[in-house]
């Protein structure tokens, strides 16, 4: 597959680009922004953990369905139109969140929040490379807005949370109504091209081998990624501050290993290489955090050195993924990030179950359980997956090609 180059410049984006990549930061707030008042949730509404993580579950679960069609509905409304859709229905049940009377409610209306979410996610991923000056900056750039929401999210929630537990759903309320605003200015009419998407066409597009070989590992590694941000909030044992302070360190370095340490290694590695090394490096953290969870200090490292190996696999695996075959973007991003996002359900409700029968360390164990699944899929798979290093090869001899160009 070829792309377009803009001398590797993830910056280098039309403001269109930038005005989704706003939008995107504000959505990824979303998901971290719950994890500094869990605590709060449970002792004020006379909650358990595991009824609390089912805040992520309910958000997560509807997210995971629903991008499964998310290609045909942005295939009828155009992207603008569903940008547009999905960040009003996030802005109104957020608001709904922060005024829900108990955790049922709040569930509930996560669910639907999680309905608005999957509609932007693949749209946004989509809208982005479609309107980008280089498909692989673009995704760099998407996934920087992901980390930067995942650090900003805890960071207003702990501020937030300190008012109330309310606050942040509130606050995330009108920061997704700044977001409405900034589409619907800078996006241009262009951008509501219609096309006739088959309404199962992300389940077809898993018929493809080596997209739903990505998305399988994926599916295993997002179990991993939420166990340490739904369930890390009870060990550290933090207020809403520390533990918002916590989780925007773990956020921030997602968002500078996205940008910077991903395109470093897979311009020196294969993107398989950078996969299973980062595989294996979380592993390695989670058991970690299952011996030393009773250390505040210990944990708080592994959290965000957790963030850091987080920030790399999530650019590298989406690269790939969208590399790794030549369906329409939104039906690419449907498939894997619908298969992805289910494995981001389920993982909270069983790692809080976990720690309630058998200790703090258990979720950490059952997250690195998912990481060996996760690893040995990525061996039974190989022969699918290394599709995308003979993509990054001719890559990379364009790139070289092109050098050679312009020194002539």
């Amino acid at each position: 597959m070829q792309k377009e180059s803009s001398g590797g410049r993830w910056w280098n984006q039309p403001r269109t680009v930038w005005a989704v990549a706003f939008a995107a930061t504000v959505s990824f707030m979303g998901i971290g922004l719950v994890d500094p008042i869990l605590p709060a949730i449970s002792e004020e509404l006379q909650a358990t953990p595991t009824e609390t993580s089912l805040l992520f579950t309910s958000y997560l679960f509807i997210t995971a369905i629903a991008m499964f069609f998310s290609s045909w509905v942005s295939g009828r409304l155009g992207a603008r139109n569903t940008l547009l859709l999905s960040l009003a229905v996030v802005v109104a049940f957020s608001l709904a969140s922060g005024l829900a009377p108990s955790v049922p409610w709040i569930i509930a209306f996560r669910a639907l929040w999680g309905l608005g979410n999957a509609l932007f996610i693949s749209t946004a991923l989509s809208t982005i490379i479609s309107e980008s000056r280089d498909a692989d900056g673009a995704i760099i750039l998407y996934e920087a807005s992901i980390g930067v929401g995942m650090a900003l999210g805890p960071l207003a929630g702990g501020l937030l949370g300190t008012l109330s537990w309310r606050a942040p759903f509130i606050g995330t309320a009108v920061l997704m109504a700044g977001a409405f605003v900034a589409i619907l200015l800078l996006l241009q009419k262009h951008a509501v091209v219609k096309t006739r998407t088959p309404l199962f066409a992300a389940f077809t597009g898993l018929a493809r081998l080596p997209l739903l070989s990505f998305a399988l590992v994926a599916l295993f590694y997002n179990m991993a990624f939420f166990v340490v941000l739904a369930w890390s909030p009870y060990p550290l044992g933090f207020n809403a501050m520390g533990i918002g302070l916590t989780f925007f360190g773990w956020g921030l370095g997602l968002a500078l290993t996205s940008v910077l340490a991903a395109p470093a290694l897979t311009a020196r590695f294969r993107r398989t290489t950078v996969i299973a090394a980062g595989l294996a490096s979380l592993l390695a953290v989670l058991v970690l955090a299952a011996l030393f969870v009773e250390s505040a200090p210990a944990l708080v490292v592994l959290i965000i050195a957790a963030g850091l190996i987080l920030g790399v696999m999530n650019t590298v695996l989406t690269e790939s993924s969208m590399a790794a075959t030549d369906l329409p973007r939104p039906v690419a991003s449907s498939a894997y990030s619908g298969l992805r996002f289910l494995g981001g359900a389920v993982a909270p409700p069983v790692a809080s179950a976990a720690g309630a029968a058998f200790g703090a360390s258990a979720p950490y164990l059952y997250g690195a359980g998912a990481l060996v699944v996760a690893l040995a899929l990525f061996a039974l798979l190989y022969h699918r997956l290394c599709v995308v290093d003979g993509a990054h090869q001719e890559d990379a001899l364009e790139e070289a090609e092109a050098l050679i160009g312009n020194a002539d």
